[in-house]
């Protein structure tokens, strides 16, 4: 596994890291013995970045890195995230980026990962009634303190990322961004990245699955999996953007690779750190196997023929949904 520098302020990680949400929620019912083994597996084999976040449960999937790392915590890259404001016991209430409450959440995420720092702190979602300054004002008492090592936004507009970096330098941005969701290529994003030096993290790299090709019809969802009520696999969004998942999985083929490790060869090549999710070891290894995947600018062509942007039909979340994203 390569290892390589995660935005300029120092941080190393894998070249490829593990998300772990679905390891907990949203992805159907969770298996606590194969997500452990799951994290076993992906340390041996070289990854480092692991990401999770105080919302996915709440709680649960921090808890859960907690026991997968007793005894070794110093062989992960650790990644969590404040923001979204919950109640000790659980309980969702809306955004929140005052200082008093990252402060608070952070302490609470240090008892529940077991550990007594957080090597990547990720603003979750930006809080539109509180000053990004305030915030990130906050986060960087926590890094002088040695809580946290490195900072970061998630799902930021530039402006956005531009104010956060002038109050402390930003070491990754994580967005969506995939075959399927290119958006920051046109909204100034990645070019804010690209002249601040920030790292850029992928999350859903695969379209929540999507191009995997293993997804032939919403009913391939468990009943308590979200995606049955994501716009992108609803209706004639779905059969559209299946037809995509063809065309790829045509070029993998001519390539001899599966469409996972084409979709995630892809995104490395744009220079950002994917983090795709998975909670079964088969699935894991076919992902790190993407790590030495090569594509040739003759493939990244044929690629960008059948997946330009825009090809996706479908917004990324449900209305309720799209209102946290800011810009």
């Amino acid at each position: 596994m390569e290892h390589r520098a995660l935005g300029s302020q120092g941080l190393i990680a894998s070249v490829q890291g593990l998300g772990c949400m679905g390891m907990s929620v949203f992805y159907g019912a969770a298996d606590e013995t194969e997500s452990l083994a799951t994290v076993d597996r992906a340390l041996e084999l070289g990854v480092t970045l692991l990401d999770t976040a105080e919302s996915y449960g709440p709680f649960v999937n921090e808890q859960l890195l907690g026991r997968a790392l007793a005894g070794r915590r110093e062989s992960a890259v650790l990644a969590t995230k404040t923001g979204v404001e919950i109640t000790d016991d659980g309980q969702m209430v809306g955004l929140n980026g005052r200082p008093e409450y990252v402060r608070r959440a952070l302490e609470r995420s240090l008892r529940n990962l077991g550990t007594d720092h957080v090597d990547l702190y990720y603003l979750h979602r930006i809080d539109p009634n509180v000053p990004i300054e305030e915030t990130v004002g906050a986060l960087a008492e926590l890094v002088a303190e040695g809580k946290v090592r490195h900072l970061g936004v998630c799902e930021a507009s530039a402006q956005t990322i531009r104010r956060a970096h002038a109050v402390h330098p930003l070491t990754a941005v994580q967005t969506e961004y995939s075959l399927f969701e290119r958006g920051i290529e046109h909204n100034g994003v990645l070019d804010a990245l690209r002249e601040l030096g920030i790292g850029l993290v992928a999350y859903s790299p695969l379209g929540r699955g999507f191009l995997s090709g293993a997804i032939t019809s919403p009913d391939d969802f468990a009943e308590d999996d979200w995606r049955r009520t994501d716009p992108r696999f609803q209706g004639k969004n779905f059969d559209r953007n299946l037809d995509v998942v063809r065309e790829v999985r045509r070029i993998a083929s001519v390539n001899h690779v599966t469409p996972s490790q084409l979709a995630l060869a892809w995104v490395q090549r744009q220079g950002a750190v994917a983090i795709p999710g998975t909670k079964r070891r088969r699935y894991l290894e076919e992902n790190i196997a993407a790590t030495e995947v090569t594509l040739t600018d003759q493939d990244i062509a044929a690629v960008e023929e059948v997946a330009p942007h825009g090809v996706v039909s479908g917004d990324r979340y449900a209305p309720e949904m799209m209102g946290t994203l800011d810009g």
